[in-house]
Protein backbone atom coordinates (compact mmCIF):
# COMPACT_ATOMS: atom_id res chain seq x y z
CA UNK A 1 0.00 0.00 0.00
CA UNK A 2 2.73 2.52 0.70
CA UNK A 3 4.32 1.68 -2.12
CA UNK A 4 1.22 2.31 -4.29
CA UNK A 5 1.26 6.11 -2.06
CA UNK A 6 5.08 6.54 -2.81
CA UNK A 7 6.32 5.53 -5.93
CA UNK A 8 9.54 5.03 -6.08
CA UNK A 9 11.19 8.44 -7.83
CA UNK A 10 13.79 7.81 -10.64
CA UNK A 11 17.42 9.20 -9.62
CA UNK A 12 18.90 11.42 -11.83
CA UNK A 13 22.58 11.79 -12.03
CA UNK A 14 23.96 14.97 -11.26
CA UNK A 15 25.36 17.25 -13.59
CA UNK A 16 29.24 17.86 -13.39
CA UNK A 17 30.10 21.59 -14.02
CA UNK A 18 32.00 22.66 -17.46
CA UNK A 19 34.46 24.20 -15.13
CA UNK A 20 35.81 27.75 -16.20
CA UNK A 21 38.21 26.40 -18.65
CA UNK A 22 35.29 24.66 -20.33
CA UNK A 23 32.53 27.67 -20.25
CA UNK A 24 35.30 29.71 -21.28
CA UNK A 25 36.19 27.75 -24.45
CA UNK A 26 32.04 27.60 -25.22
CA UNK A 27 31.47 31.22 -24.97
CA UNK A 28 34.88 31.66 -27.20
CA UNK A 29 33.71 29.34 -29.85
CA UNK A 30 30.76 31.46 -30.52
CA UNK A 31 32.69 34.63 -31.49
CA UNK A 32 33.36 34.33 -34.95
CA UNK A 33 36.02 37.36 -35.05
CA UNK A 34 37.82 35.62 -32.49
CA UNK A 35 37.77 32.16 -34.25
CA UNK A 36 38.94 33.64 -37.48
CA UNK A 37 42.08 34.89 -35.59
CA UNK A 38 42.67 31.78 -34.10
CA UNK A 39 42.89 30.37 -37.31
CA UNK A 40 45.34 33.12 -38.75
CA UNK A 41 47.58 33.04 -35.49
CA UNK A 42 47.45 29.00 -36.20
CA UNK A 43 48.71 29.52 -39.76
CA UNK A 44 51.39 31.98 -38.48
CA UNK A 45 52.34 29.51 -36.19
CA UNK A 46 52.58 26.64 -38.55
CA UNK A 47 54.49 28.35 -40.74
CA UNK A 48 56.74 29.21 -38.28
CA UNK A 49 58.00 25.41 -37.93
CA UNK A 50 57.53 24.81 -41.08
CA UNK A 51 60.64 27.62 -41.23
CA UNK A 52 62.15 26.54 -38.88
CA UNK A 53 62.27 22.78 -40.34
CA UNK A 54 63.29 24.03 -43.13
CA UNK A 55 60.08 23.02 -45.14
CA UNK A 56 59.28 26.50 -46.67
CA UNK A 57 61.89 29.56 -46.74
CA UNK A 58 64.81 27.10 -47.00
CA UNK A 59 67.35 29.24 -49.50
CA UNK A 60 66.29 32.71 -48.51
CA UNK A 61 69.33 33.97 -48.64
CA UNK A 62 70.34 32.41 -51.81
CA UNK A 63 69.98 35.02 -55.03
CA UNK A 64 66.54 34.37 -56.40
CA UNK A 65 66.88 37.39 -59.61
CA UNK A 66 68.25 40.55 -60.20
CA UNK A 67 69.11 43.25 -57.47
CA UNK A 68 65.77 44.88 -56.35
CA UNK A 69 63.76 43.07 -59.02
CA UNK A 70 59.94 44.52 -58.67
CA UNK A 71 57.12 42.45 -57.99
CA UNK A 72 55.66 40.68 -60.28
CA UNK A 73 53.86 36.95 -60.98
CA UNK A 74 54.79 36.17 -64.91
CA UNK A 75 57.96 37.74 -64.79
CA UNK A 76 59.81 41.28 -66.59
CA UNK A 77 57.96 41.61 -69.62
CA UNK A 78 59.92 45.12 -70.37
CA UNK A 79 63.55 43.28 -69.53
CA UNK A 80 62.67 41.04 -72.29
CA UNK A 81 61.34 43.12 -74.74
CA UNK A 82 64.31 45.67 -74.28
CA UNK A 83 66.87 43.00 -75.35
CA UNK A 84 65.56 42.11 -78.33
CA UNK A 85 65.28 45.73 -79.08
CA UNK A 86 68.34 46.13 -78.48
CA UNK A 87 69.63 43.33 -80.96
CA UNK A 88 67.23 44.45 -83.55
CA UNK A 89 69.01 47.96 -83.32
CA UNK A 90 72.27 46.26 -83.55
CA UNK A 91 71.36 44.44 -86.87
CA UNK A 92 70.62 47.37 -88.61
CA UNK A 93 74.13 48.98 -88.07
CA UNK A 94 76.57 47.54 -90.84
CA UNK A 95 80.31 47.84 -89.47
CA UNK A 96 81.70 45.07 -91.88
CA UNK A 97 83.75 48.06 -93.55
CA UNK A 98 85.54 49.25 -90.67
CA UNK A 99 85.46 46.42 -88.62
CA UNK A 100 86.96 42.64 -89.05
CA UNK A 101 84.32 41.01 -86.43
CA UNK A 102 81.36 43.03 -87.62
CA UNK A 103 80.03 39.69 -89.05
CA UNK A 104 79.99 37.55 -85.91
CA UNK A 105 78.28 40.54 -83.29
CA UNK A 106 74.82 39.61 -84.40
CA UNK A 107 75.59 36.17 -83.69
CA UNK A 108 76.70 36.54 -80.39
CA UNK A 109 73.95 39.42 -79.51
CA UNK A 110 71.41 36.77 -80.51
CA UNK A 111 73.10 34.33 -78.07
CA UNK A 112 73.66 37.13 -75.27
CA UNK A 113 69.86 38.09 -75.52
CA UNK A 114 68.37 34.71 -75.63
CA UNK A 115 70.22 33.96 -72.79
CA UNK A 116 69.24 37.33 -70.84
CA UNK A 117 65.53 36.39 -71.60
CA UNK A 118 65.42 32.80 -70.46
CA UNK A 119 67.56 33.33 -67.07
CA UNK A 120 65.43 36.30 -66.72
CA UNK A 121 62.02 34.84 -67.00
CA UNK A 122 63.29 32.11 -64.68
CA UNK A 123 64.73 34.29 -62.15
CA UNK A 124 62.87 37.08 -61.68
CA UNK A 125 59.38 36.05 -61.08
CA UNK A 126 59.25 36.99 -57.80
CA UNK A 127 55.70 37.77 -56.19
CA UNK A 128 57.21 40.38 -53.43
CA UNK A 129 60.12 41.17 -55.51
CA UNK A 130 63.57 41.01 -54.94
CA UNK A 131 65.97 42.52 -52.63
CA UNK A 132 69.38 44.68 -53.34
CA UNK A 133 71.08 41.56 -53.34
CA UNK A 134 68.26 39.66 -55.78
CA UNK A 135 67.33 37.82 -52.96
CA UNK A 136 63.55 36.76 -52.99
CA UNK A 137 61.58 39.15 -50.38
CA UNK A 138 58.45 36.55 -49.96
CA UNK A 139 61.03 33.98 -48.69
CA UNK A 140 62.91 36.88 -46.54
CA UNK A 141 59.36 37.86 -44.98
CA UNK A 142 58.41 34.31 -44.04
CA UNK A 143 61.68 33.23 -42.98
CA UNK A 144 61.63 36.84 -40.89
CA UNK A 145 58.29 35.72 -39.58
CA UNK A 146 60.09 32.79 -37.66
CA UNK A 147 62.26 35.16 -35.40
CA UNK A 148 60.17 38.14 -35.10
CA UNK A 149 57.37 36.04 -34.02
CA UNK A 150 59.11 33.63 -32.01
CA UNK A 151 61.26 36.36 -29.97
CA UNK A 152 57.92 38.82 -29.49
CA UNK A 153 55.87 35.12 -28.60
CA UNK A 154 58.80 34.17 -26.39
CA UNK A 155 59.47 37.60 -24.66
CA UNK A 156 55.95 38.51 -23.87
CA UNK A 157 55.44 34.96 -22.32
CA UNK A 158 58.39 35.44 -20.32
CA UNK A 159 57.86 38.49 -18.95
CA UNK A 160 54.20 37.41 -18.47
CA UNK A 161 55.20 34.27 -16.39
CA UNK A 162 57.57 36.40 -14.25
CA UNK A 163 54.99 39.56 -13.47
CA UNK A 164 52.52 36.80 -12.70
CA UNK A 165 54.03 34.74 -10.76
CA UNK A 166 55.85 37.50 -8.62
CA UNK A 167 52.53 39.79 -8.55
CA UNK A 168 50.60 36.63 -7.03
CA UNK A 169 53.23 36.25 -4.33
CA UNK A 170 53.24 39.77 -3.55
CA UNK A 171 49.46 40.45 -3.44
CA UNK A 172 48.52 37.20 -1.74
CA UNK A 173 51.52 36.97 1.41
CA UNK A 174 51.74 40.81 1.77
CA UNK A 175 53.73 41.29 4.26
CA UNK A 176 57.82 41.03 4.06
CA UNK A 177 57.62 39.40 0.77
CA UNK A 178 55.36 42.06 -0.54
CA UNK A 179 58.06 44.62 0.79
CA UNK A 180 60.80 42.75 -0.69
CA UNK A 181 58.99 42.41 -4.04
CA UNK A 182 58.30 46.01 -4.38
CA UNK A 183 61.89 46.90 -3.62
CA UNK A 184 62.64 44.84 -6.41
CA UNK A 185 60.03 46.84 -8.55
CA UNK A 186 61.11 50.26 -7.70
CA UNK A 187 64.68 49.11 -8.81
CA UNK A 188 63.70 48.13 -12.07
CA UNK A 189 61.33 51.14 -12.61
CA UNK A 190 64.06 53.80 -11.16
CA UNK A 191 66.15 53.06 -14.27
CA UNK A 192 64.76 54.09 -18.03
CA UNK A 193 63.54 51.18 -19.83
CA UNK A 194 65.62 51.84 -23.02
CA UNK A 195 69.04 52.16 -20.92
CA UNK A 196 68.10 48.95 -18.71
CA UNK A 197 67.59 47.13 -22.07
CA UNK A 198 70.61 48.33 -23.43
CA UNK A 199 72.68 47.07 -20.04
CA UNK A 200 71.22 44.17 -20.58
CA UNK A 201 72.25 43.44 -24.07
CA UNK A 202 75.61 44.74 -23.16
CA UNK A 203 76.09 41.97 -20.92
CA UNK A 204 74.56 39.34 -22.96
CA UNK A 205 77.14 40.19 -26.17
CA UNK A 206 80.02 39.99 -23.54
CA UNK A 207 78.62 36.38 -22.65
CA UNK A 208 78.76 35.72 -26.21
CA UNK A 209 80.60 32.47 -25.89
CA UNK A 210 77.84 31.26 -23.07
CA UNK A 211 74.91 32.71 -24.69
CA UNK A 212 75.39 33.04 -28.74
CA UNK A 213 73.64 36.01 -30.26
CA UNK A 214 70.20 35.74 -31.27
CA UNK A 215 66.80 34.87 -30.76
CA UNK A 216 67.45 33.51 -26.99
CA UNK A 217 69.11 36.33 -26.33
CA UNK A 218 66.60 38.94 -27.07
CA UNK A 219 64.16 37.32 -25.12
CA UNK A 220 66.42 37.57 -21.91
CA UNK A 221 66.60 41.13 -22.86
CA UNK A 222 62.98 41.32 -23.22
CA UNK A 223 61.61 38.90 -20.63
CA UNK A 224 63.81 40.40 -18.08
CA UNK A 225 63.23 43.99 -18.14
CA UNK A 226 59.73 43.84 -19.22
CA UNK A 227 57.70 42.27 -16.47
CA UNK A 228 56.90 45.32 -14.32
CA UNK A 229 53.95 46.66 -15.59
CA UNK A 230 52.39 43.15 -15.64
CA UNK A 231 53.67 42.90 -11.97
CA UNK A 232 51.41 45.79 -10.54
CA UNK A 233 48.66 44.74 -12.04
CA UNK A 234 48.11 41.21 -11.07
CA UNK A 235 49.38 42.18 -7.90
CA UNK A 236 46.31 44.70 -7.63
CA UNK A 237 44.23 41.87 -8.68
CA UNK A 238 45.60 39.60 -5.95
CA UNK A 239 45.01 41.98 -3.07
CA UNK A 240 41.62 42.44 -3.98
CA UNK A 241 40.29 38.87 -4.85
CA UNK A 242 42.43 36.65 -1.38
CA UNK A 243 39.93 38.23 0.36
CA UNK A 244 36.77 37.62 -1.70
CA UNK A 245 34.31 34.59 0.10
CA UNK A 246 35.20 32.19 -3.10
CA UNK A 247 38.99 32.15 -2.06
CA UNK A 248 38.07 32.07 2.26
CA UNK A 249 35.50 29.00 1.30
CA UNK A 250 38.36 27.26 -0.52
CA UNK A 251 40.54 27.66 2.76
CA UNK A 252 37.72 26.31 5.08
CA UNK A 253 37.63 23.25 3.24
CA UNK A 254 41.43 22.58 3.17
CA UNK A 255 42.54 24.30 0.11
CA UNK A 256 46.44 24.43 -0.19
CA UNK A 257 48.06 28.06 -1.26
CA UNK A 258 49.19 27.32 -4.32
CA UNK A 259 45.81 25.96 -4.94
CA UNK A 260 43.77 29.04 -3.59
CA UNK A 261 46.17 31.37 -6.11
CA UNK A 262 46.54 29.49 -9.20
CA UNK A 263 43.09 27.14 -9.17
CA UNK A 264 40.74 29.60 -7.70
CA UNK A 265 42.06 33.47 -8.36
CA UNK A 266 44.18 32.84 -11.10
CA UNK A 267 41.79 32.57 -13.65
CA UNK A 268 39.45 34.94 -12.47
CA UNK A 269 42.37 37.72 -12.67
CA UNK A 270 43.55 35.84 -16.56
CA UNK A 271 41.70 38.44 -18.23
CA UNK A 272 44.44 41.06 -17.48
CA UNK A 273 46.90 39.05 -18.12
CA UNK A 274 46.03 37.98 -22.14
CA UNK A 275 45.73 41.71 -22.20
CA UNK A 276 49.07 42.05 -21.27
CA UNK A 277 50.62 39.01 -22.92
CA UNK A 278 48.63 40.95 -26.33
CA UNK A 279 50.54 44.00 -25.76
CA UNK A 280 53.40 42.48 -25.09
CA UNK A 281 53.90 40.53 -28.22
CA UNK A 282 53.22 44.06 -30.00
CA UNK A 283 55.69 45.45 -28.41
CA UNK A 284 58.22 43.40 -28.27
CA UNK A 285 58.70 42.60 -31.79
CA UNK A 286 58.96 46.41 -32.29
CA UNK A 287 61.22 46.23 -30.24
CA UNK A 288 62.81 43.85 -31.86
CA UNK A 289 63.31 46.08 -34.66
CA UNK A 290 64.98 49.03 -32.96
CA UNK A 291 67.41 46.12 -31.10
CA UNK A 292 68.43 44.94 -34.66
CA UNK A 293 68.73 48.20 -36.34
CA UNK A 294 71.30 48.94 -33.35
CA UNK A 295 72.97 46.03 -33.77
CA UNK A 296 71.63 44.72 -30.53
CA UNK A 297 69.28 42.07 -32.17
CA UNK A 298 69.81 39.44 -34.59
CA UNK A 299 72.53 38.09 -35.93
CA UNK A 300 73.90 39.20 -39.36
CA UNK A 301 72.86 35.71 -40.65
CA UNK A 302 69.89 35.53 -40.15
CA UNK A 303 66.97 37.24 -41.01
CA UNK A 304 63.60 39.25 -39.41
CA UNK A 305 60.95 41.74 -39.84
CA UNK A 306 62.84 44.16 -37.92
CA UNK A 307 66.31 43.69 -40.10
CA UNK A 308 63.88 44.02 -43.31
CA UNK A 309 62.39 47.37 -42.33
CA UNK A 310 66.04 48.52 -41.20
CA UNK A 311 67.29 47.71 -44.77
CA UNK A 312 64.16 49.17 -46.59
CA UNK A 313 64.68 52.32 -45.07
CA UNK A 314 67.88 52.77 -47.48
CA UNK A 315 65.62 51.33 -50.39
CA UNK A 316 62.68 53.17 -49.83
CA UNK A 317 64.78 56.34 -51.36
CA UNK A 318 65.34 55.15 -54.10
CA UNK A 319 61.88 53.50 -55.05
CA UNK A 320 62.04 50.23 -53.65
CA UNK A 321 59.18 49.86 -51.61
CA UNK A 322 58.58 46.02 -51.75
CA UNK A 323 60.26 45.20 -48.85
CA UNK A 324 58.71 47.29 -46.42
CA UNK A 325 55.35 46.53 -48.20
CA UNK A 326 55.86 42.99 -47.38
CA UNK A 327 57.48 43.51 -43.92
CA UNK A 328 54.59 45.45 -42.93
CA UNK A 329 52.10 42.85 -44.52
CA UNK A 330 52.93 40.55 -42.71
CA UNK A 331 53.76 41.81 -39.21
CA UNK A 332 49.94 43.99 -39.57
CA UNK A 333 47.90 40.61 -40.34
CA UNK A 334 49.96 38.64 -37.55
CA UNK A 335 49.73 41.64 -34.91
CA UNK A 336 45.92 42.51 -35.60
CA UNK A 337 44.43 39.08 -35.67
CA UNK A 338 47.00 37.85 -32.23
CA UNK A 339 44.92 41.48 -30.89
CA UNK A 340 41.55 39.97 -31.61
CA UNK A 341 41.75 36.27 -30.81
CA UNK A 342 43.61 37.89 -27.09
CA UNK A 343 40.52 39.97 -26.95
CA UNK A 344 38.07 37.44 -27.88
CA UNK A 345 39.12 35.05 -25.20
CA UNK A 346 40.21 38.01 -22.43
CA UNK A 347 35.86 38.37 -23.28
CA UNK A 348 35.31 34.68 -22.58
CA UNK A 349 37.31 34.33 -19.39
CA UNK A 350 36.50 37.80 -17.55
CA UNK A 351 34.01 37.28 -14.46
CA UNK A 352 31.80 40.35 -15.22
CA UNK A 353 30.36 39.25 -18.29
CA UNK A 354 29.92 35.54 -17.32
CA UNK A 355 26.19 36.40 -16.31
CA UNK A 356 25.47 37.62 -20.08
CA UNK A 357 25.43 34.12 -21.32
Amino acid sequence: MSAVLNPPVARVAPTRSAGVWGAAWKRFRSDRVGVVALVIVGAFLLLVLAAGAGLVAKNWQVEAGVPNAPPTFLGPRASTDAAADAVSTKQNIDLSDIDPLAPRYKEWDERAAKFQTTDTVKRETLVFGGDRLGRDVLAKAIKGAEVSIMVGVLSAVTAVLIGTVLGAFGGFFGGKVGDLLEWVYNVFTAIPGILLIFTFAAVLNRADAIIPKGIWTIVIILGFTGWTGIYRLVRAEFIKHSVREYVRSAEAIGASTMSRMFRHILPNVSHVVLVQLSVYVVGFIKAEVILSYLGLGVSVDQVSWGTMLAEAQGELILGYWWQLAAATLFMAVFVTAFSLFTDALRDALDPKLRGLE
